[in-house]
Parts: C-alpha cells; structure tokens; sequence
C-alpha cells in the first residue's frame, strides 16, 4: 500500500493547523493541514513496515500514523498536541471521534518541558543571530516562540489547552512584522518564560500523561482493523 492511499484511504482525523488555527493568519497565510492515518494491522506483520508518518500529497499537508501520533502526544510534543485541539477539524470518522475523546489524556505537566525546551531552542537561535546582526534575522520565529510560551503557561495554569491567540493577535502580528525591538521581544519572551515556570509548580495537570488509557485505545484500534489489507 502506497503512503498516499494510506492518507487518502485511511485518515482518521484530519484538521487545519498554524497560523489559521491560531487566529494569527494573514491574507499571505498558506493553509497547514495535519491528520492522522491507521494503516491495517496486516502491513506491520511483514518485514518492510508501514510509514509512521507521510507528507502530502496536497501542499502544506503532512499526517502520522495512530501510533507514531499517540508516541508523540504523550511525550507533550506541543505540534501533536495542538492537533488535536484544533479548531478546525475537516474529518474525523468514529476512530477519529475516540482520539478527539482522549486528547486529555496525554496532557500532563511534562507539556512545561516541551513547550519552554522548543522555545529555548528558539532563543539560542536568536541570540545567535543577535550577536551576529543585531537582531533576529526572521521575526516570524520570534513571533511563534511567544505564542507557544503563552499557550503552554495557560495549559499549566488551567489544564485546557486553547490555541487562538484571541486579544493577543495584534501585539504577536506586530513582532512578525518587525515592529517590536529585540530588546523589548526579549524581555516578553523572559516574562513569558518565568510565568511558564510558576504555573508548573501549580498546575492542577498530572505528573503524568494517561498512557494505559491510550494504549487500550491503540490495541482496539488495531485489532479492528487486524482483517483489513
């Protein structure tokens, strides 16, 4: 079976990410589709196994496979996460309807060490570029660091995760744009950052993410499909 019948075939789930789904799109804005396949059973008892994950075949469109998705997500891998809390949700069939069902259970307050980790990596970058220009040489980063910062602090200090930007929009448009100094990015990305901190300490989250909870989901799922080739 082709990676592209596997998306075509069998997704799941399938919903628009990024800069729409974050209420930060513009006119120029591409439309960022994600979605998640379950191969049948069958295509992992072979030696050669199914992709754990396909980019395409529509531009701007990349899915994973159920299992490599669940990995992930109960890592506290913020892009995997944020799928399934997306407002725009194109396709979801039973299955897909069950993940949507379970997204609180790979929550946990492991999401403080994902989200502020991808967010330091972020800043290394910067302050690279700082050093060597001035300034950040693409704000649209910067832009995105912030707005994960402040999603991952909300998530810890509620326990929901909710990826519009609402009244915030303007101000992270405006750093997009160039419009911010660096210094005064700096130090929103430094409260940012000790507020993301604070709220781990209080979090009502769990320690850890429901692993036995999506685990049984996974073995139903491919039991379902253990006849389908």
């Amino acid at each position: 079976m082709t990676p592209v019948k596997l998306v075509t075939e069998h997704t799941v789930y399938a919903c628009v990410m990024g800069s729409r789904a974050f209420g930060l799109a513009t006119e120029a804005s591409d439309t960022d589709r994600r979605g998640v396949y379950v191969a049948p059973t069958p295509l992992f008892w072979g030696f050669e196994k199914p992709p754990p994950h396909v980019e395409g075949p529509a531009e701007e469109q990349f899915s994973w496979e159920l299992e490599r998705f669940c990995e992930l997500a109960l890592r506290g891998n913020p892009n995997i996460l944020e799928c399934l809390h997306s407002p725009l949700v194109e396709q979801a069939d039973d299955t897909g309807r069950e993940l949507l069902a379970l997204r609180e259970a790979f929550l946990s307050r492991k999401v403080h060490r994902t989200y502020a980790g991808y967010a330091a990596d972020q800043r290394r970058k910067f302050a690279a570029d700082v050093r060597a220009h001035g300034t950040p040489r693409r704000w649209k980063p910067v832009m995105h660091a912030l707005r994960l910062l402040m999603c991952g602090r909300d998530l810890l200090r509620t326990g929901s995760l909710v990826l519009d930007v609402g009244p915030m929009r303007e101000p992270l448009l405006a750093v997009r744009r160039g419009e911010v100094p660096w210094p005064k990015a700096e130090a929103w990305l430094d409260r940012l950052t000790g507020e993301a901190e604070e709220a781990a300490r209080t979090s009502p989250l769990p320690g850890e993410p429901d692993h036995a909870r999506v685990e049984d989901f996974l073995i139903r799922v491919r039991r379902a499909t253990a006849g389908a080739g």
